[in-house]
């Protein structure tokens, strides 16, 4: 651990502090930090035990879904469902609502597509809604989807800010039988009468959670009490928040809950804190950059302008690296993600809008360059790391 010694001389005062809640002066604002010192750990390579393996109750062969859908999920390299879709599925396909707890990287996505595209190639007048919190997470599952449909004729629009709405009306013309979405360009949409709820029968809400953590709760509800009575929503989240209880009452009809993952660090993720002891963030991160082994960084900032300006001084100091947040365009975002996912950049800045829904392969080192407000953003910001059982590092400036 960096600093040590400032580490020892700090343990009074950081013991028993990483799992509340602590005040820091960022000009005249006090903002909300969660301190991760108190996880420091390590994994143990030589004895991580191996995931206990799922045994599915079904195979998609098994679930009742049109033949041609059934041939693109196995083409798409799906072989066995995963907890969330062996459960979820059948549940859907009977017409229940649900509530779906799960975190990323659990196949949620298809655990609400699969069903709904089949609904739709049985009865072509009907249309799907789906709603989530972030650009990139409605791009992912709008490519989820295309991927499904080929050859079925079944059409989507996606309608998120950082785009032209013109395009978007148009799309919304052609009557597509699926709408992805963020709450706030949705209920514009709405406001133009290019988009009316009434006439959806199924409606989805992913990331529920981040959607209230970003101040969409209000959106939410009025895009739900402008949907029929009878229709059938789906309700997916990482966390149940008692905040979210009168939103569920009025949005789902006797739902059947289906939990997979409880939210928890992952364990394939070393765990360690930098104390910085008054030496400039700046010039620890670039001590870190060119060590061994640090392929591929994720860093998360708290502000658009820090993270620009910490941009600027890395590409000064011969860094590749990209940004982005929610200043930036919807094109930039996107390439920027592209760039580090195929590995043209090495070091990706970004603000909380990254740390959920987005899968990317091989991140090496999580850094939290500017601590992160509650204990589950921490949790999803270092789920980027460690994935697909390869171990991850997450390393926190704190002091």
């Amino acid at each position: 651990m960096y600093n040590s010694r400032n580490n020892r001389r700090n343990n009074s005062r950081n013991n028993n502090r990483g799992n509340r809640r602590k005040f820091v002066k960022n000009g005249k604002r006090r903002i909300k930090t969660f301190d991760p010192s108190s996880l420091v750990t390590k994994v143990d390579v030589e004895h991580i035990e191996a995931p206990k393996k799922y045994e599915p109750k079904n195979s998609f062969e098994d679930f009742e879904i049109d033949s041609r859908l059934k041939k693109n999920i196995i083409k798409r390299g799906y072989k066995l469902p995963t907890p969330i879709q062996d459960q979820a599925i059948p549940l859907i396909l009977d017409r229940n609502d649900l509530i779906g707890t799960a975190g990323t990287g659990t196949g949620k996505t298809a655990a609400f597509l699969i069903p709904l595209i089949d609904f739709i190639i049985k009865d072509k007048s009907k249309k799907a809604l789906i709603i989530t919190p972030t650009r990139e997470l409605a791009v992912q599952i709008e490519s989820e989807l295309n991927y499904f449909c080929s050859g079925l004729s079944i059409y989507s629009t996606l309608c998120i800010g950082g785009t032209s709405i013109s395009k978007q009306v148009r799309g919304l013309n052609r009557n597509p039988h699926f709408v992805i979405g963020t709450p706030g360009r949705l209920k514009d949409l709405e406001n133009r009468r290019a988009l009316n709820f009434n006439k959806y029968s199924y409606i989805v809400l992913d990331e529920v959670d981040r959607m209230l953590d970003m101040g969409f709760i209000n959106d939410m509800k009025y895009i739900i009490d402008k949907f029929p009575k009878a229709r059938q929503s789906l309700f997916f989240s990482a966390t149940l928040s008692p905040k979210l209880d009168d939103t569920i009452n009025s949005f789902l009809v006797n739902p059947i809950k289906v939990e997979v993952e409880k939210q928890k660090s992952s364990k394939n993720v070393n765990q360690d804190v930098i104390n910085v002891g008054g030496k400039a963030k700046i010039e620890i991160l670039h001590d870190l950059l060119i060590k061994d082994g640090f392929d591929k960084v994720l860093v998360f900032g708290r502000t658009k302008f820090g993270l620009d300006r910490l941009a600027k001084d890395l590409v000064k100091r011969g860094f590749k690296v990209n940004v982005i947040h929610g200043n930036k365009s919807q094109n930039a975002r996107q390439r920027a993600l592209d760039e580090f996912k195929n590995d043209s950049v090495q070091i990706l800045l970004a603000t909380d809008i990254a740390s959920r829904g987005l899968d990317i392969n091989n991140v090496t080192h999580v850094i939290n360059y500017d601590l992160p407000e509650t204990y589950e953003d921490y949790i999803h910001r270092i789920g980027r790391t460690g994935r697909a059982d390869k171990t991850g590092n997450a390393i926190s400036f704190v002091g």
